[in-house]
């Protein structure tokens, strides 16, 4: 599959259209787009007539089809794209359907067939709609065409054709460049067309709706040839809620789930992920508009409701809201007197309203007072039914005042509808980015910014995926466990591993107070059943207490207790199935279930990334000192986790998952202790 062949397939010259009905509309919307290449129909049995004219099949073509759109039964698509393989062609899109995606063996057969019968011809598909190029007016596309023809503009690349219809129907002026649609993927991936695309300078960022990953490492790849193109990618996937594909005996398997890996992906990667396809177009915008270095942000209206329901939609965001510095402070004081309380959210009232040359001062000093974004709240009458005139001087002020300024200035209309096409275009050409929707806009501000800073940071994300097949899986008894991580630099409590009849001495020993343990690997859960006894305090204590236990096992682990913990965290790591070695940070102890509060992250773990990880986490009010309470040793505590990630990563082809949970982190300088740990290997 060369790259010539893929760009001859996007940018045909020559087209046939094969089949019936379906093609007509594929006939329909290159001429509805204006497409100048010539066009070939090929159907067995349609006769021709005084605008067309019918060929019989591939053979009787009078010329190469660059591309071709191939709708007919799925039994008889390999041998279409022989044909096409024997002309020179430069490739097609497969819209039958009943390969693959329907789970038969026959379904199996179809698709394997066709592969051998079209390579090395690149092809979308099978089942899938195809794609729309307005860059270039071209359309394989079954249905409708809406849009114009653009100079620059985002590529959307979706596994669902519906989906990628509603898209283009969107009333939000996304500039759409290209449309794909990837259907099984059996050929051209998502992948493959980021790569492609990245150096279109046409393009301006992706957006990706994707319902499965095909190759993570190629994802990531595609990832990094995007970013350093300077374009981003935005994407919704699918299935947040599917349970993962994998059987786990620890919290940190239930944890980490598919989609939470997929978030840490994102993430580490420079993705930004949204929920809705809402999210996605305003997402999209601001990164056609150019992206923000960040998330302070100052957001401004004339309105208090506006900027009360800014403050509370942003609450569970990122977004941060800084004061306005006092020299700029000073100086919108100037313009607005003192009636105005100058804060962000910045309600600014409407005395200026009509005055554009004080409007004008006060849009050019919040632009111009280091905020990475500043939005502009404004809903407008509509269009031909109000009079929009003081509305629309208010944007044209905004504009003018956002010329030259280091700050992405956006209009935010707090419902979609009450921004025009006309403004919006008018925003759009001075690189003012108009967000509809007052939630979503804040979503797409708060991601650019989080794709902003992690495009700013020095790191890059390095996927460690074990090759060849596993074993038959153990886990390590909890001892063996902990001494095995206690080499890669994990400390650990003092212990003995005894029999019933030696754990009152090695209580002694160690010194009280003491915790007891059953000692079995058959036993992953001990708190379950009963297994765990803190506190043990006293010889008589020591000896009743395994006297107890010794109806679950006669082999006992006895540890030195840690009495000054500040917070319990859980460390984990797995090997998931699609990306690798993932690293999992959360509240420990008995917390885990309780708040399932808990980050995911990959390759590379570094002191940066487990601080930054850390801070994400709601147990980091305790880590840092909650209710007077002394803060922990996170120094330590990152060190402990390096030591969890150390062990991980040696021990990569054979890791099947580890739990240390939790690690006790006791106060500043004191250190942090791991006192449970669980590994399995295969």
């Amino acid at each position: 599959m060369s790259a010539h062949n893929i760009k001859r397939l996007l940018v045909p010259r020559t087209l046939a259209l094969i089949g019936g009905a379906w093609t007509d509309a594929v006939a329909a919307g290159n001429e509805r787009i204006g497409y100048t290449g010539e066009v070939w129909r090929v159907h067995p049995s349609r006769v021709s007539n005084a605008t067309t004219t019918y060929y019989r099949c591939v053979e009787e073509l009078p010329g190469i089809p660059d591309a071709a759109f191939i709708a007919v039964p799925s039994r008889d698509v390999p041998r279409i794209a022989a044909a096409l393989r024997a002309r020179d062609g430069g490739g097609f899109v497969c819209f039958a359907a009943g390969f693959s995606e329907i789970g038969t063996d026959e379904g199996e057969r179809l698709t394997q067939e066709l592969i051998a019968c079209a390579a090395p011809l690149p092809f979308f598909g099978p089942n899938c709609y195809g794609f729309v190029n307005f860059f270039d007016r071209v359309s394989l596309w079954p249905d409708q065409v809406v849009g114009s023809p653009v100079t620059r503009g985002v590529a959307l690349i979706c596994q669902s054709g519906t989906i990628a219809l509603t898209l283009m129907f969107n009333e939000r002026s996304v500039p759409i460049g290209y449309i794909f649609t990837v259907g099984n993927q059996t050929s051209l991936a998502v992948e493959d067309l980021i790569e492609l695309l990245a150096n279109d300078e046409r393009v301006s960022a992706f957006g990706l709706y994707i319902e499965g990953i095909k190759d993570a490492p190629r994802l990531a790849r595609a990832a990094a040839v995007a970013r350093a193109a300077g374009k981003p990618i935005v994407v919704v996937k699918a299935g947040r809620t599917a349970a993962a594909a994998r059987t786990v005996q620890s919290h940190t398997g239930s944890l980490a789930g598919a989609d939470v890996v997929f978030d840490a992906f994102c993430r580490q990667a420079g993705l930004a992920r949204c929920d809705t396809l809402a999210a996605l177009c305003e997402t999209l915008k601001v990164f056609h508009a150019g992206g923000i270095r960040g998330r302070r942000v100052l957001i401004m209206g004339a309105s208090g409701g506006d900027m009360a329901m800014t403050a509370d939609l942003a609450r569970p965001l990122g977004l941060e809201f800084s004061p306005i510095p006092e020299d700029a402070t000073a100086r919108l004081r100037e313009i607005l007197t003192e009636r105005v309380t100058i804060a962000n959210p910045f309600d600014f009232h409407t005395y200026i309203w009509f005055d554009s040359e004080a409007m004008r001062a006060m849009f050019t000093v919040v632009l111009r007072c280091g905020f990475d974004a500043v939005g502009f709240v404004l809903d407008c009458p509509p269009e031909g039914r109000a009079d929009t005139s003081a509305f629309t001087a208010a944007i044209d002020e905004f504009i003018a005042a956002s010329k030259g300024a280091p700050t992405r200035a956006a209009l935010i209309a707090s419902l979609p509808e009450t921004v025009s096409a006309t403004v919006r275009e008018r925003c759009l050409a001075a690189g003012v980015v108009p967000l509809q929707g007052q939630r979503e806009a804040l979503e797409a501000l708060n991601l650019a910014g989080a794709v902003g800073e992690t495009w700013g940071a020095t790191g890059k994300l390095e996927l460690r995926i074990p090759q060849g097949k596993r074993g038959s899986e153990r886990t390590l008894p909890e001892g063996e466990a902990k001494t095995a991580l206690a080499a890669f630099g994990l400390r650990i409590p003092r212990s003995r591993t005894v029999t019933r009849d030696e754990v009152a001495a090695a209580a002694v020993e160690l010194g009280f107070p003491v915790v007891v343990k059953v000692a079995s690997a058959d036993l992953a859960h001990k708190s379950d059943v009963g297994g765990v006894v803190l506190n043990v305090r006293t010889v008589a204590e020591a000896t009743a207490t395994a006297e107890r236990l010794s109806a679950l096992t006669n082999h006992f682990l006895v540890e030195e207790m840690v009495t000054d913990g500040v917070a319990e965290i859980l460390v984990g790591a797995l090997v998931d199935s699609q990306f690798g070695l993932t690293l999992v940070i959360g509240a420990g102890g008995v917390l885990t279930e309780l708040l399932q509060d808990s980050t995911s992250l990959l390759p590379p773990f570094t002191q940066a990334s487990i601080e930054a990880a850390l801070q994400r986490l709601t147990v980091n009010k305790m880590l840092q000192g909650f209710r007077g309470k002394p803060g922990a040793d996170v120094p330590a505590l990152v060190d402990a986790i390096l030591a969890v990630a150390r062990y991980a990563e040696s021990h990569l082809a054979c890791l099947v998952e580890l739990d240390v949970n939790p690690v006790i982190v006791r106060p500043a300088g004191a250190g942090a202790v791991a006192v449970d740990a669980l590994v399995r290997l295969s």
